[in-house]
């Protein structure tokens, strides 16, 4: 019973509920609904899903837009260790972190392969980005590229290879799909400034709805529950998203890394929500409602408190409530990285030892999955025009904004 819940998990099960309503607040019918689900079926090659969306009803497709070339934005990473120093500064906006912190954080890349020289395979994050760009060039055959905000190659230096090349006319994709002000709209400003005008931009901020994202993390997440109940042991699946500081979502003017911000309410924490609870909608023949939660990972240091709650205590409530196996699955990020790789394969792994009763594995990354790279190409064809309506543009009461609030203890590290 839900009564019977610890605190902040009720509050989970309110939030859950809030996101109902939010959801059916947008939509105006149930056939709108379901249009929205088998939108864009055409790109996926499974012979059954192509039976199934030649015998839905007819959906009328925006047509596809022209552009000169697609641009890929993510966050980028170091390429060696000896790199970690001068990454964090451009990561905090020149502020830069304590030594200790940045000896940390390379303890933690070197657990995952990151070394003093640079491999032959590079750090993952470039790879999977750079090869997520050359799939999708592949597909749509439009030149893609890659800029990241914080790292090689960087989004000034990208754009310059444009306007070399005569680029006119440009979409840009944030390979983060939940819209955050600490995401998106620095992404988008690091580009505008590098662009000053040079080409015409279009710029594509939030998709955390798309059909094709959603299907392409429910597949990875089928395989791993699956596995998990065949053990018969009570089984949670735990979807994620990075925490971000609570100020940076409240509907107040608000300072990050020296800039201000807009004075709007994020939307962030309600995308997140909303792109697991599809998720979960999609694996609802295997996965009941009262076996998913939602929670956040990877809280940094920032001066103030970050947005919960977080594994740890979900974990050790999961445990009390008699589950004695966690699946998780991050929705914000598209491949592996230093969150994924380090946060969930070893501290989680450790935490969950430290706890003791319960076991933690996750649903693979979607890396190179061919259903995202679908997702891409239908973004880069027909933009936002084909997404449903996000819950998410309505206005976060602050209600909802201190339900989602934890805080920080200031010895936690910076998160990379």
């Amino acid at each position: 019973m839900i009564k019977d819940l610890p605190y902040f998990l009720i509050g989970l099960a309110a939030e859950k509920l809030k996101l109902d309503d939010q959801l059916a607040a947008t939509r105006s019918d149930a056939s709108a609904s379901k249009e929205g689900r088998i939108l864009a079926q055409y790109e996926i090659s499974n012979a059954d899903q192509i039976a199934a969306a030649m015998a839905a009803p007819d959906v009328k497709r925006p047509e596809p837009e022209h552009f000169d070339a697609i641009l890929l934005l993510a966050h980028g990473t170091p390429d060696v260790l000896g790199e970690m120093d001068e990454y964090l500064k451009l990561v905090t906006g020149g502020r830069g972190v304590p030594p200790h912190v940045v000896h940390e954080l390379q303890e933690r890349y070197a657990e995952i392969g990151l070394r003093e020289e640079p491999t032959p395979e590079g750090p993952h994050l470039t790879r999977w980005t750079l090869l997520q760009g050359k799939l999708l060039q592949q597909r749509i055959g439009t030149p893609v590229y890659v800029g990241m905000r914080n790292w090689k190659p960087f989004i000034a230096d990208t754009v310059e290879q444009m306007k070399n090349a005569g680029v006119k006319k440009i979409r840009a994709i944030c390979l983060a799909p939940q819209n955050s002000r600490t995401s998106v709209g620095l992404y988008r400003r690091a580009l505008e400034t590098a662009a000053a005008g040079a080409f015409e931009i279009d710029f594509v901020a939030g998709w955390s709805e798309h059909t094709l994202l959603v299907r392409a993390f429910a597949e990875k997440m089928r395989k791993a529950y699956e596995t998990a109940l065949a053990t018969g042991e009570k089984t949670a699946v735990l979807f994620t998203a990075h925490s971000v500081p609570c100020r940076t979502i409240q509907a107040k003017p608000s300072e990050h890394h020296g800039m201000m911000l807009t004075t709007d309410a994020d939307t962030y924490a309600i995308e997140c929500k909303a792109t697991a609870k599809h998720i979960a909608e999609e694996l609802s023949d295997i996965l009941d409602e009262s076996n998913w939660f939602f929670c956040f990972q990877s809280q940094g240091l920032s001066g103030g408190p970050w947005i919960g709650p977080g594994v740890p205590d979900l974990l050790a409530a999961l445990k009390q409530e008699g589950y004695t196996r966690a699946v998780l699955q991050p929705v914000g990020f598209l491949c592996d990285h230093v969150e994924i790789l380090y946060d969930i394969d070893i501290d989680f792994q450790k935490l969950a030892a430290e706890i003791g009763g319960i076991t933690v594995s996750r649903a693979d990354s979607l890396n190179d999955s061919p259903t995202l790279i679908a997702a891409l190409a239908d973004l880069s064809r027909r933009g936002v025009r084909s997404l449903p309506t996000h819950p998410a543009q309505q206005p976060q009461t602050p209600a909802e904004v201190l339900l989602t609030l934890a805080p920080l203890e200031e010895t936690q590290p910076v998160s990379a």
